[in-house]
C-alpha cells in the first residue's frame, strides 16, 4: 500500500490504541529502495525479510494482512534498456508474490480473489446470479453496435464509462453527446461501457466483513447528476439504513467475490428498486466518514485487530 495513501494513515492511527503492532509496505519502494530477503534453510523454518525506507521486518509472524492499492515497482534508474527494466519488474514481482502468497495469515482481501473482483464483467456476473439488478449495459470495440445501442435506449439517455479509474487516466461518466456520435469510430480503439442512464440518488455501500455502511449521496439537484464523484460538494449526503433483504444479497455477493471489504456503488430508482453499479475492492471511504459521521475506519481497524487477536473476519 501506498506511504502516502490517507485510509492507510488512518487506519494506522486508529489501530495504535489497540497495541498492535503494524509494519506498511509500499510496493513502490522496490526493488530500487527496499531490500527483500528470503531465506531457506535445510532445517527449520524460512526467514522472511522486508527492509524498506522506514522499516525493517520478518514477516513470519503476520497474522493479518491489508492488501490495498497496490504502486508500481520503482525500478532503478541505472537500467537503461526496457528489456532490462521489464526483467527487474518481473523478478521483483515473482519474489514479492510468491513472498505474500507464501504468508500463513488471513488476508483483506486475499490478493488473487482481489484481483479477480476488479473486473467489471464478472462483478456484474456474480450480481446478476446473486440476484441484483443491473442497468442495460454494452461493452464493445464495435463502432456499430455501439452505434445501435445508443439509438436504441436513445441519445440524452446513454452514458458511456471507464472500466478503472486511473490516476493519470481519470474519466468521470459521462452522457452520450452529438459530439461523442460523431467521433464514435474512435471505439474500435479499445472497449467502452455504455449503459442506459439511470435516474435516481446513489448509495456507497461500504463492506467491512459483516457489517454496512450506507449512505445516500443524492446528486439528482446538482450541476453534474450524472457522476456524483463530480459533485459530492453540491449533493445532499446522509446516513441510510438498508432493506435487510438487499443487506442479505451484498453480503453474498461479496461472499461468492471472495471479498471481506468492498465499496459498493447502487442507485435507487425513483420507484425504489436498487441497480447495482460496481463494488470496489479498495474503495475509498473517507469522504463518506466524514460527511455522515459513519464509523468506517474505527471499523476496518477493528476487523484488523480482532483478526490479528484470533477471531473470524466476519464476526
Amino acid at each position: 500500500m501506498s506511504h502516502d495513501e490517507d485510509h492507510t494513515l488512518a487506519v494506522m492511527r486508529s489501530l495504535e490504541p489497540t497495541g498492535c503492532e503494524t509494519v506498511r509496505v509500499d510496493f513502490a519502494d522496490f526493488p530500487a529502495r527496499g531490500e527483500i530477503s528470503l531465506e531457506y534453510p535445510v532445517n527449520g523454518h524460512p526467514h522472511y525479510g522486508i527492509t524498506t525506507p522506514t522499516a525493517h521486518t520478518s514477516l513470519n509472524q503476520c497474522r493479518v494482512a491489508w492488501w490495498r492499492r497496490v504502486s508500481p515497482f520503482t525500478l532503478d534508474g541505472s537500467l537503461g534498456t526496457s528489456t532490462d527494466r521489464d526483467f527487474a519488474a518481473s523478478e521483483t514481482g515473482q519474489a514479492l508474490g510468491g513472498l505474500f502468497q507464501s504468508l500463513d495469515c488471513t488476508w483483506v482481501n486475499p490478493p488473487s480473489l482481489d484481483a479477480v473482483a476488479q473486473h467489471k464483467p464478472y462483478q456484474w456476473e456474480v450480481a446478476r446470479r446473486t440476484g441484483l439488478a443491473l442497468p442495460r449495459t454494452l461493452v464493445t470495440n464495435q463502432p456499430e453496435r455501439a452505434r445501435r445501442f445508443i439509438q436504441d435506449v436513445g441519445l440524452g439517455r446513454t452514458v458511456f464509462k471507464a472500466f478503472l479509474a486511473l490516476p493519470h487516466a481519470w474519466r468521470e461518466t459521462r452522457l452520450v453527446s452529438p459530439d461523442d456520435m460523431a467521433c464514435l469510430d474512435t471505439v474500435r480503439h479499445a472497449p467502452v461501457i455504455f449503459q442506459e442512464f439511470v435516474p435516481g440518488a446513489d448509495l456507497r455501500v461500504t463492506i467491512v466483513g459483516d457489517r454496512l455502511f450506507a449512505a445516500e449521496i443524492d446528486a439528482s439537484s446538482t450541476s453534474y447528476p450524472v457522476d456524483m464523484r463530480m459533485v459530492v460538494g453540491e449533493a445532499q449526503v446522509r446516513p441510510v439504513t438498508l432493506p435487510s433483504a438487499l443487506t442479505d444479497t451484498l453480503l453474498r455477493l461479496m461472499d461468492r467475490l471472495g471479498l471481506v471489504y468492498g465499496a459498493v456503488d447502487l442507485r435507487r430508482r425513483p420507484d425504489g428498486q436498487y441497480v447495482f453499479f460496481e463494488v470496489n475492492p479498495a474503495g475509498q471511504w473517507l469522504f463518506v466518514e466524514k460527511l455522515t459521521g459513519l464509523p468506517i475506519t474505527a471499523e476496518v481497524a477493528g476487523l484488523l485487530a480482532r483478526i490479528d487477536k484470533g477471531s473470524d473476519a466476519r464476526s
